[in-house]
């Protein structure tokens, strides 16, 4: 019985909580009425299939597997224009010698491919018909991270299937993709969802749902979906005929780090560090130097450097952008640039931070640089990092293979005059290392202390 006694006295303090003056329980949430939702939007909502050609030579147009090489291939699209413009991923319709839309209410009509962007993922096609009912555009930076989100689609031919969940995160790069800032969902979306609209809780389009994150091909809570504004940009470009035009600044990024927002002297890791500055590209042509950390672009603050590259991807070429840069000799400056064109390849690439496990010394294996590694690194002068132990430099990010090229700011001549500059870094901070790793260079802070 004593045992007893515990709980009923946590009932009874329980009880006298509630009824205690003043204590209001918060009121249940209410969930977004998606029923009404989905029979105000489904309409806007296509089914995309396309013939594709067969490994026996025939076609097919039964229903086969969705998003498959052959046959059929079946995804999703959305109505933008009154007269028949539909919207939808590139890799629906890549490879279709016919594509065939059919309404919600069962009208097919054979559609025409007025163009697809395979780096955006983005295709637009037209279809003969007057009488369509044109999703609203809404605007994703309006999003929050924990904002529901709604997409309608044909996950595995089901058409007007409709799924529900939040934004997950926004401005999310790809390894594959740098010129498209995605917005990650929970939202469960399988093939044959690929192309459809994501609404938000207005009824308003905010993405193109593009693909999923997923060691088994099915859906695994990490959706991503294409913004609708960068998705529009490129379909206005394509309705007009010219080609997809992306501004590009020819640079190396990398994160800034705490240890680098430190030996920077800013307030707190921010910005896009230019690692490199290509050759021949608009930054090597203008005041950008490696080095400087690029704080805003055109009056837009940037946070991580994975934002910068789309907002250059959609500045129209021959544009000239406005960049605040910090620069670690100079302060903040206004630095503006001529925006070049992208070619195919891009050559404005984001480096991933390498890990910097815990360590208690220097922990270096230093060579100096054959005639052989000053031609394959492209450098004329530095040291070779033969070795990385446990100590500062593990922790800054030094890996085997890398060659270190400046001490902040100094060029460094060899193994002594990397220590010789390595002790006069002020104590107070960590020394800035520029260092070339692969084809390209990247900062690294190395702290002593």
């Amino acid at each position: 019985m004593p045992a007893i006694v515990p709980n009923v006295l946590r009932r009874f303090a329980l009880g006298a909580l509630l009824a205690a003056p003043g204590f209001a329980p918060a009121a249940p949430r209410a969930a977004p009425d998606f029923a009404a939702l989905v029979a105000a939007h489904v309409d806007e909502v296509v089914n995309v299939s396309t013939l594709q050609p067969r490994r026996d030579g025939g076609p097919d147009w039964g229903e086969g597997a969705p998003e498959s090489g052959d046959g059929t291939s079946l995804g999703s699209g959305f109505v933008i224009s009154r007269d028949g413009f539909i919207l939808t991923c590139a890799h629906v319709v890549d490879g279709a010698r016919e594509i065939v839309v059919r309404l919600a209410d069962r009208r097919e009509y054979r559609a025409r491919l007025v163009g697809a962007d395979r780096r955006s993922d983005v295709a637009l096609l037209k279809i003969d018909a007057n009488d369509l009912r044109p999703v609203t555009i809404g605007d994703p930076a309006r999003l929050r991270v924990g904002d529901w989100v709604l997409a309608i689609g044909a996950p595995f031919g089901f058409e007007s299937s409709a799924t529900s969940g939040i934004v997950s995160a926004k401005g999310r790069s790809l390894p594959n993709e740098n010129y498209v800032s995605f917005l990650q969902t929970d939202v469960a979306i399988n093939p044959g969802n690929s192309g459809g609209p994501l609404y938000n809780l207005k009824g308003e389009v905010v993405g193109v749902n593009s693909q999923i994150y997923s060691r088994t091909g099915a859906f695994a809570g990490v959706a991503f979906a294409i913004p609708i504004d960068i998705a529009m940009r490129i379909a206005q470009q394509l309705k007009a005929g010219s080609g997809v035009h992306r501004g590009w600044l020819g640079v190396s990024l990398q994160e800034v780090t705490h240890g680098l927002a430190r030996a920077y002297g800013l307030d707190r890791p921010r910005g896009a560090l230019i690692a490199d500055v290509l050759p021949g590209g608009p930054a090597a042509r203008s005041e950008l130097r490696p080095g400087d950390i690029v704080l805003e672009y055109e009056g837009r603050p940037i946070a991580l450097s994975s934002e910068l590259p789309p907002l250059v991807g959609l500045t129209p070429p021959g544009t000239r952008a406005r960049f605040k840069v910090f620069r670690r000799d100079g302060g903040t400056i206004d630095v503006v640039v001529p925006i070049g064109e992208l070619s195919e390849e891009p050559a404005t690439r984001v480096a991933a931070p390498s890990a910097r496990p815990d360590g208690g010394r220097l922990g270096l294996v230093l060579s100096e640089l054959t005639a052989a590694q000053r031609r394959q690194y492209q450098v004329s002068q530095g040291v070779h990092v033969d070795e990385v132990l446990d100590g500062p430099g593990r922790e800054a990010g030094l890996q085997p293979g890398d060659v270190i090229a400046e001490v902040d700011g100094r060029p460094v001549a060899g193994i002594g005059n990397f220590y010789r500059l390595m002790t006069q870094t002020p104590a107070d901070r960590p020394a800035l290392l520029r260092v070339r790793r692969g084809p390209s260079f990247l900062f690294l802070a190395l702290s002593l202390r």
